[in-house]
């Protein structure tokens, strides 16, 4: 596989900003590429994968909707974490934590999207679809990521506390392309702010 690394603010699209560079590189056998030199990870997944321009606007736009249900869940006092599955183009699930309002500690944003998409499709392999979230996911949601087989995953900003990478970092399924850092400082200044008014 040939690596491709972009470091750019991204295209721009209609509703979404990028605040920060946006860093994407390729996993090739548990090595990150980086330009023309390899870097061993310390984890299975640590940089992001990505492919073409297209896709990148693609990935800010999906984000955007994710970012959407992180501000619903933010309204409800929950935890702003949003979710949306892609299939084909066409979001089959979007969902945000539910944890207080269903009094359930598995109620992630991840778990409802990926129950959500299954369902849809009527089978329990997502293996065409992307999920969006704006955290990086737990162990628990790793592994149902994992299970799931999806294809490939984007996330907004890493959970440095509880993120799989830490804990479970080959909890995915090995084929999964995973993308990092997406919207990340639109993602991580909601995180920010909820907490910061329950202190």
């Amino acid at each position: 596989m040939t690596a491709m690394v972009y470091e750019e603010a991204g295209p721009a699209l209609p509703g979404v900003s990028v605040t920060a560079p946006v860093i994407f590189g390729y996993i090739v056998n548990n090595r990150t590429k980086i330009g023309e030199s390899f870097v061993k990870s310390k984890q299975n997944l640590y940089f992001c994968s990505m492919s073409t321009e297209e896709q990148m606007k693609k990935d800010l736009y999906y984000m955007r909707q994710a970012l959407a249900e992180a501000e619903a869940a933010y309204r409800e006092g929950e935890i702003p974490v949003g979710a949306v599955v892609v299939c084909r183009d066409r979001i089959i699930a979007r969902a945000h934590n539910l944890t207080e309002t269903l009094n359930d500690v598995t109620a992630h944003a991840e778990m409802q999207a990926i129950t959500m998409a299954a369902s849809g499709l009527g089978g329990k392999y997502l293996q065409d679809c992307t999920l969006y979230v704006t955290l990086e996911p737990c162990t628990m949601c790793a592994g149902a990521i994992g299970w799931a087989q999806l294809r490939r995953m984007v996330y907004g900003c890493p959970d440095e506390k509880r993120g799989y990478r830490l804990y479970a970092p080959r909890a995915l399924h090995p084929r999964a392309e995973v993308v990092c850092g997406v919207m990340e400082e639109e993602c991580k200044a909601l995180m920010q702010r909820f907490f910061r008014e329950r202190r």
